[in-house]
């Protein structure tokens, strides 16, 4: 299972310019994993990968407003 996990971070992740994703691209990406999952597995080291994509965009994106 985990091929598959890392295959759906590649294909539902797509970052906006060469570093990470935006939050909101993040939050995208973890609404499709969940959409998505298969057999009710749950794959979470896709999962905590794009939890912490999303919490460094969001930390950065709430320092950049301030």
């Amino acid at each position: 299972m985990p091929a598959l996990s890392l295959e759906l971070m590649h294909t539902t992740l797509q970052p906006t310019g060469p570093s990470r994703p935006s939050a909101s691209e993040a939050n995208e990406a973890i609404r499709h994993l969940v959409e998505t999952r298969v057999d009710d597995e749950w794959p979470s080291a896709a999962y905590e990968f794009l939890l912490e994509e999303w919490a460094v965009a969001s930390r950065a994106e709430v320092s950049g407003a301030s």
